[in-house]
């Protein structure tokens, strides 16, 4: 089984893309708690993740362990491509290649300022404070530090050290209640350069697929028969992508913190019953259930506290 730890980096890459909208997108005149310079640093830091080429060694620290990893991002002719593989543990490989710089999805684009949700007119803002705080150095580099707490019980804080120069993220803790740092994200190392840097062989290879970059769903992988839904989000998350009512996954973010939620319809009955394993930053939640005498397996995970979990799960109903 290929381990998380690529994957989980890739997500954490890909975090900017969602910055890039709600930052570029906040009113800071219409949100006076809200900070001008954190969000202007958040849109560049998006940009850069984006449209930098860039090579270095990754640090992930959680639960008293360590992991390592070699990234490099590549652009080129609009589109971009990155390589991840572990330098720790069985030395998998992730790899996404081709990816249009203009390929904006829905998830991305209803953070937009002028798509944002019913209701709202600061975009992460509303979710989070903001504040940019000095920082230590980072990889030998110069970082501006922003921290972001959250403003309700549903979501995690974020610390994240951004490269002065480039507006790279450095660095990203993820934190829990009680201030505790749940796990660390950091370059050890980091070159900026368009040389692509050479990656050992590696027995694991796994090619990181592109969500379609139109209004159509994404293909279930084991569809529902019927049709459900989701009665309760934490407010500030939405959809990544389309789907169907009968497809066996929904993906959700706020911006900073993703979700998905899957749904399997069981041919016995299950007795009811819940188990939860937490891992640094991300929680796995898994529910047994009766949804009008059908048995169910819920399944919510992702980077969310676990009480967040248990009430998405709870909220899960077929539609009428």
């Amino acid at each position: 089984m290929l381990s998380s730890v690529p994957m989980k980096f890739l997500r954490w890459l890909s975090l900017g893309v969602f910055l890039a909208s709600t930052a570029a997108g906040a009113n800071a005149a219409a949100c006076p708690d809200g900070d001008a310079v954190a969000l202007s640093l958040l849109d560049k830091m998006s940009r850069s993740l984006r449209q930098t080429n860039y090579h270095g060694v990754v640090m992930l620290q959680r639960d008293g362990d360590m992991q390592v990893m070699q990234v490099s991002h590549m652009v080129s002719d609009g589109k971009s491509s990155e390589r991840l593989a572990e330098l720790t543990g069985r030395g998998a490989q992730v790899q996404r290649s081709a990816h249009p710089l203009a390929c904006i999805h829905p998830g991305h684009r209803l953070l937009r300022s002028e798509e944002l949700l019913p209701g709202e007119s600061c975009g992460i803002a509303m979710h989070y404070r903001l504040a940019v705080t000095p920082g230590e150095r980072v990889a030998g580099r110069e970082v501006i530090r922003i921290m972001v707490d959250p403003r309700d019980m549903y979501r995690f804080g974020y610390v994240v050290d951004l490269d002065e120069e480039t507006g790279m993220m450095l660095k990203a803790q993820t934190i829990g209640h009680g201030r505790k740092v749940l796990e660390t994200m950091q370059f050890a190392h980091i070159v900026y350069s368009d040389d692509l840097p050479e990656f050992s062989r590696a027995d694991v290879v796994h090619k990181a697929q592109h969500v379609v970059c139109d209004s159509q769903s994404a293909p279930a992988q084991y569809p529902i028969t019927r049709a459900w839904n989701i009665g309760w989000l934490p407010r500030g998350f939405t959809a990544t992508e389309p789907s169907t009512g009968t497809s066996d996954r929904r993906t959700y973010t706020d911006g900073f913190s993703v979700f998905s939620v899957f749904l399997e319809e069981l041919n016995v009955a299950v007795r009811a019953g819940e188990g939860l394993v937490k891992r640094g930053g991300t929680t796995s939640y898994t529910r047994g259930m009766h949804i009008d005498e059908q048995p169910v397996l819920v399944t919510v995970i992702g980077e969310v506290p676990a009480n967040t979990a248990r009430m998405v799960a709870d909220s899960l109903d077929w539609l009428q």
